[in-house]
């Protein structure tokens, strides 16, 4: 019960890593607040397991305006988060110059500016109530070292690393803490729609010599969620069995 009497909002909660998370930390006994746009099809079911202590909110992250006024409204009805969790995301692929400006704007619309805007609510009301708190972005590998037909997405993952560093800079006089996480090739429906052939390649570049699973991740960001990190911030740290050697 590592999160006991904790609050925590998790993006991007419906499946893969952000489910794996939000999953993690209500058996760890915290109230989580699941954002997806929208609810996974086992929501009921799930929610009985979780004895109500999973609340679900659908948004399209990518609409800022109506992201900015949720952010603070979800503040206002959890009376302040002790954890945050910046997951959702998705991909408009394509090589740069035949990229279109909508679909490299609308992944930074919700991979970074959508974290800035919860980060900031969040956060603001964590250093205004002085009793800590972490802050935690799901960036990638991609962003520390970019891919081809990924511009986009490279760019955003690359600028939450340095929001999380910035953050955690501006915060930490108040005890609240920002790290980001930075995973590889994590098995998942984004994952899953790449070639056999592509698949295999990358395959051939994790030392540890098998790809990660959601869980990987949700053990980590348990670890920075909770107190056992508590001297640990502006951090970024690869979950990727070595790929990045």
């Amino acid at each position: 019960m590592r999160l006991k009497n904790k609050r925590a909002l998790v993006t991007g909660a419906s499946r893969g890593i952000g489910r794996a998370i939000a999953e993690r930390f209500l058996e760890e006994g915290a109230a989580v607040w699941g954002l997806s746009t929208k609810e996974p099809e086992d929501l009921d079911d799930w929610k009985a397991r979780a004895g109500g202590a999973l609340r679900w909110v659908c948004a399209d992250l990518g609409a800022l305006p109506e992201t900015e006024a949720l952010a603070a409204a979800l503040v206002k009805e959890a009376g302040g988060f002790d954890i945050l969790v910046n997951n959702a995301g998705l991909t408009r692929d394509g090589l740069s110059f035949r990229m279109s400006l909508a679909d490299f704007q609308k992944v930074l619309d919700v991979n970074l500016t959508a974290a800035f805007l919860l980060a900031r609510a969040v956060g603001f009301d964590m250093a205004r109530r002085r009793q800590g708190g972490s802050i935690i972005s799901m960036a990638s590998v991609v962003g520390l070292h970019g891919n081809a037909g990924q511009a986009n997405y490279a760019a955003s993952k690359a600028a939450l690393v340095g929001l999380s560093k910035t953050l955690a800079l501006e915060c930490a006089g108040r005890g609240v803490r920002v790290n980001a996480i930075a995973p590889g090739f994590i098995d998942s429906d984004m994952t899953r729609a790449l070639s056999p052939s592509v698949t295999q390649k990358m395959l051939e570049r994790i030392p540890l010599g098998r790809f990660g699973v959601p869980g990987d991740v949700a053990a980590l960001a348990l670890f920075l969620a909770s107190d056992e990190s508590a001297y640990l911030t502006g951090q970024v740290i690869a979950v990727d069995g070595g790929m990045c050697l």
